[in-house]
């Protein structure tokens, strides 16, 4: 774990330490793990599900950050790497070993990409964002239209609601 995130630290640019994140990071570790997610949401209560709600809820926050600017940008890459060592430690918590823990971080880190894009999209005046959460979020299963409508409501209401959050106050872990 420690040679990860070492690595990452030396890709991002050698940044500062990312304790100062803990706060709004575990804001969206709770957020996706909000049951109604699950229930009225019809998103999976598995280890694909729930990574599948933090990755989108941390990809809605880093889009808010990257609306922000130059200000946003280290906290940003701080914010991912607090991700990277969430996830080693949940891949290594389930018995994956050294060897290949690094492809499955990649690969999360490949699927954490496309939400930024999926997402980006989705949202954009005239964006698909109900293609982009049955992709990313249902993963195509067949979910009844009650619950897709759910999580789409759900999700643009996350948006606004990060949208109205400066900086600081995004930092301090207030998302909603």
């Amino acid at each position: 774990m420690q040679g990860l995130a070492t690595l990452f630290k030396r890709l991002l640019g050698g940044r500062r330490d990312a304790r100062a994140l803990v706060p709004l990071y575990n804001a969206i570790v709770g957020a996706a793990r909000l049951p109604h997610w699950y229930l009225e949401g019809g998103v999976p209560d598995t280890i694909d599900g729930r990574f599948d709600m933090v990755s989108t809820i941390l990809s809605l926050v880093l889009l808010r950050m990257e609306a922000q600017g130059e200000p946003a940008r280290e906290p940003s890459a701080r914010l991912t790497e607090l991700f990277v060592t969430d996830m080693d430690g949940q891949l290594r918590q389930r018995g994956i070993g050294d060897l290949v823990v690094g492809k499955h971080v990649g690969r999360m880190m490949s699927q954490l990409g496309g939400r930024l894009t999926a997402y980006r999209e989705g949202l954009a005046e005239g964006g698909d964002l109900a293609g982009a959460i049955d992709r990313n979020v249902h993963r195509g299963a067949d979910v009844p239209e009650a619950a897709k409508r759910h999580v789409e409501a759900r999700l643009r209401g996350l948006a606004v609601a990060l949208d109205a959050r400066d900086l600081d106050i995004l930092l301090a872990g207030d998302i909603a």
